[in-house]
């Protein structure tokens, strides 16, 4: 006793200011011999005491006490709406994801139904509605198009060019000298003709010093023409083709192994909600055998065959049983949402595994035939080595850029205007008559062809820099690869050893169940006879119970291992626009995987 309040004190479950009384308390070994009832029911009353200080401890029940021993909780009904049977099969339209930028409605929650699936309906859905999936086949789209884009490199550009427009301006000009002078005879000098009068008179070109003109111009203008440019001589165009194509490739790798790892994801989901299933069924079984018992119990007693404390084990037992069912609902219930999450259905339905527990045939191939299966044509493997070649070529394709660069290039066009001229003002004698056209047009036409040649000579190290950092990068690869080559080993033997471990358990557990069985047949039948204690039923039904649910999890951890091994060597296709088989099992020889 002493030793006990020890312990519960240095857990915190007796206060310290209990303790006193109760290290007090003498150890059997020292108290003398006595035949007094007083030590026995003094000691009976500490105990006591120490027991209700124990219980003032614990927090006040939610709910009054259960007075019929065989009454058993109600269940949340949330929980209840959880794991509510399949209404029936799931539907087309219930398979169709709602859009990316949707948010489920309160109506959409509130109105789910449970639709039943296989496990092949499960994957064609999740192939169909995987929004990482829709988004890898985006990526590949976008590394086609890309590739598509440094294909034109190899072709000449042909641009057209137009403009056209309106100008309009005010100017003046005026003589700041006579132009008498320039020897052009008497049609520029100020005297130089005579009138019908016979006095002298100006030339008509004369113009006096000061003389102006001021007039308002106006321009209308077209002009177009094609140019043509080809890069006759460019070192950087190759490797970037050959880049964008490595990249492709890296895209179309990255979707094959995002297909492998989506049905090894959808098929753990549904192999464990299966189990979440079955162990629902054995565990409410457990419940209502439980209640027989504990009635079979209650018979008993009123009989005077067994005392008080069975049925109290029994209900604790009971209760017990109670929370591991109401756990095992609520793990249903998060498996269907598991399943639901992964196949990217609509708000409102809940999928439900409509397959039996089927075990998986054993693994058709030895380890190192799965190994090098598994090595050979590995998408993420391949995705790995497309990432090198792609980064080896933008580097050569940078390094380039120091090299010479020849082009091409030519165009051709014509143009056309039109001027007015309008509101003239005349000043100081007038001035520049003969240029003084009201509206005159012009017309022409021009071409052009040459070659362009440039050479980077110095930029300081940068596109040499960047180079480098791509062969860098490129080489990091490497270790990736090395990296990804030992993570698929490892994950090929975890699974392979496993897979032969589940299929050995499989084996004893089904043996255990049936042993399991048979002596708690045997037990119930002697309980119920008076040759046997409560308590030797009570661990046998656990056994029973333990052997049952053992016997599930060999059962499906043969499958999730098998799954796992298929992973790895399962052929998927690279081209988003494929059609995609679920294949459950390895139907093809490891000379035939890719």
């Amino acid at each position: 006793m002493r030793n006990r309040v020890l312990a519960l004190l240095w857990l915190g479950l007796i206060p310290a200011q209990l303790a006193p009384a109760a290290l007090a308390a003498p150890l059997p070994s020292q108290q003398r011999p006595t035949q007094s009832t007083e030590l026995i029911e003094r000691s009976w009353q500490r105990l006591d005491a120490e027991l209700r200080a124990l219980d003032r401890l614990l927090p006040n029940e939610p709910e009054p006490p259960v007075g019929d021993v065989l009454s058993t909780p109600e269940l949340p009904a949330n929980l209840i709406r959880a794991n509510q049977p399949a209404t029936g099969p799931i539907q087309p339209a219930d398979t169709v994801a709602s859009p990316p930028l949707d948010l489920p409605t309160p109506q959409q929650l509130q109105a789910g139904g449970v639709a039943s699936l296989s496990l092949e309906q499960a994957l064609a859905i999740a192939f169909a509605n995987s929004a990482t999936l829709q988004a890898q086949r985006e990526q590949v789209a976008a590394a086609l198009a890309s590739l598509q884009a440094a294909m034109g490199s190899y072709w000449p550009t042909i641009s057209a060019f137009a403009n056209g427009g309106y100008e309009g301006a005010r100017s003046t000009t005026t003589s700041n000298k006579p132009n008498d002078n320039l020897g052009f005879g008497p049609l520029f000098n100020p005297a130089g003709l005579l009138d019908s009068a016979g006095k002298p008179t100006a030339g008509p070109f004369y113009v006096p010093n000061g003389g102006s003109v001021a007039a308002t111009s106006g321009e209308w203008g077209v002009e177009g023409g094609l140019q043509l440019n080809y890069a006759l001589l460019d070192f950087a165009r190759t490797p970037t083709v050959k880049a964008a194509r490595a990249s492709l490739e890296q895209q179309r790798n990255t979707y094959a192994n995002q297909l492998r790892s989506l049905q090894l994801q959808v098929s753990e989901a549904y192999y464990q909600l299966q189990e979440d299933e079955q162990q629902v069924r054995v565990y409410d079984a457990n419940l209502r055998n439980d209640l027989v018992i504990l009635q079979d119990t209650l018979d008993l007693k009123q009989a005077g065959l067994v005392p008080r404390l069975d049925v109290l084990r029994r209900r604790a037992i009971q209760a017990a049983d109670e929370e591991t069912l109401i756990q095992s609902l609520a793990d249903r219930a998060v498996a269907r949402r598991q399943l639901a999450l992964l196949l990217n259905l609509p708000p409102q339905v809940t999928p439900n595994a409509s397959d039996p527990i089927v075990v998986q045939p054993r693994w058709p191939l030895d380890l190192e035939a799965s190994l090098l299966a598994a090595y050979r044509g590995n998408p993420e493997l391949e995705a790995i080595l497309a990432t090198r070649t792609a980064l080896a070529q933008q580097s050569q394709a940078t390094a380039a850029g120091l090299l010479p660069k020849l082009s091409l290039f030519a165009s051709g066009g014509g143009s056309s205007s039109q001027t007015s001229l309008s509101n003239f003002d005349l000043g100081g004698g007038g001035c520049c008559g003969s240029t003084a056209l009201p509206l005159s047009t012009t017309n022409g036409w021009d071409w052009s062809v040459g070659l362009t040649f440039t050479w980077l000579l110095f930029d300081a190290g940068t596109t040499a820099g960047q180079a480098r950092a791509l062969t860098k990068q490129a080489a990091a690869t490497a270790q990736q690869y090395a990296a990804s080559r030992n993570d698929i080993r490892l994950r090929i033997e975890q699974a392979f050893f496993n897979h032969e471990a589940s299929l050995a358990k499989l084996s004893s557990a089904r043996r255990g169940v049936a042993a399991a069985l048979e002596a708690f047949r045997d037990v119930r039948l002697r309980y119920l006879t008076g040759l046997d204690s409560e308590l030797n039923l009570s661990n046998t039904q656990d056994r029973l119970i333990n052997s049952l649910v053992r016997r599930i999890n060999a059962t499906v951890n043969v499958n999730i291992t098998y799954a796992k091994l298929l992973k790895e060597l399962l052929p998927m296709p690279r081209d988003p626009n494929l059609p995609i088989q679920p294949q459950l099992q390895l139907s093809s020889s490891p000379a035939t995987q890719p």
